[in-house]
């Protein structure tokens, strides 16, 4: 079933996911959409020091939108800031230094911000995909620990701060990759059998898009989405999937390219007027599932994630 799924997904990417792809999804864009201003809205953006997160901060504060810019290394930080505001013109833009990886940090964060800020998009974009099986320092496999845990308290929370804004949204950069994996709730941490971190990364995607899913149905005043942004050219690319890269860089998206539909979800009027909780590509919900690729869990399974999550999560509190 894997080799079926692999060949479909890969197939179908071919035909979608690449810059091609995305020209061809363009056409059909209102262009009207990102004809907004929006001053006064304040956005979080993880992983926003390079890539899509750096194109999705650019184009938000082009907007005129408060940015927050979370990130792990101060320097690129620091550099990533100066660039969007040069391009921008617009100095609400703030770097906020937070390793992911790290649930202590992650909550000491939400906490401090809520005390201090107010919040109307959180855009979870960092992500990382680390090849060889690698635990953080509290003994969390390190893919899990960034793409799923970290988001997962991130999100959490910041859900109070967000309730008290008007028209607030959650966008989670997913990844195509997920149709190639269905929930495996009992290993969540890669302990069993050989590792494979494109699978891996995979599998965070897979659990990103079900927590959309679960938090949509569980918080009805904010806007949740999940999204691919397509197989585009950015840094995380080329160190994580050289091979891939080599392969395929002529047909890649450029960065904004791949964070039309990021930007897409966080601003505009039309996104906000669609179901909360699905999945998106191009500007249009698609599904979560390949045709046949038995790749539905359970709302049992889906559960078990999510009080999984939550048992991990307060062990960590601040």
């Amino acid at each position: 079933m894997s080799l079926y799924r692999n060949t479909v997904w890969f197939l179908k990417g071919l035909q979608e996911y690449t810059k091609g792809g995305y020209e061809a999804a363009a056409r059909l864009f209102n262009e009207a959409d990102l004809e907004v201003n929006v001053s006064g809205r304040s956005f979080i953006i993880t992983g926003a020091n390079s890539g899509i997160g750096k194109a999705a901060a650019c184009e938000i504060a082009k907007r005129g939108g408060t940015v927050h810019m979370v990130c792990r290394n101060e320097d690129r930080a620091n550099e990533a800031r100066k660039d969007v505001v040069e391009q921008s013109k617009n100095e609400n833009v703030h770097v906020h230094l937070v390793d992911m990886s790290s649930p202590r940090k992650v909550w000491e964060f939400a906490s401090g911000f809520s005390q201090n800020h107010n919040l109307h998009v959180l855009i979870n974009n960092a992500g990382c995909m680390v090849n060889q099986r690698e635990l953080t320092e509290d003994g969390l496999e390190k893919n899990f620990a960034t793409n799923t845990l970290g988001m997962y308290i991130l999100t959490t929370a910041l859900i109070p701060t967000l309730k008290k804004s008007e028209n607030p949204r959650v966008i989670t950069v997913s990844s195509g990759g997920m149709l190639v994996q269905k929930l495996n709730v009992e290993d969540l941490q890669f302990e069993k059998g050989s590792f494979d971190g494109t699978m891996a990364y995979a599998q965070n995607k897979r659990q990103q898009v079900i927590m959309t899913e679960q938090w949509a149905a569980q918080h009805k005043e904010i806007h949740f989405s999940s999204m691919h942004p397509g197989w585009a050219d950015t840094p995380a690319v080329q160190s994580s999937m050289p091979d891939f890269h080599e392969r395929m860089k002529n047909k890649l998206r450029t960065e904004a390219q791949g964070a039309d539909t990021v930007v897409w979800l966080a601003i505009s009027d039309a996104a906000s007027r669609q179901p909360s909780g699905l999945f998106f590509q191009d500007r249009k919900a698609v599904s979560t599932h390949l045709p046949l690729a038995s790749s539905r869990s359970s709302p049992a399974e889906d559960q078990k994630l999510m009080s999984k999550l939550e048992e991990l999560a307060v062990k960590f509190k601040c």
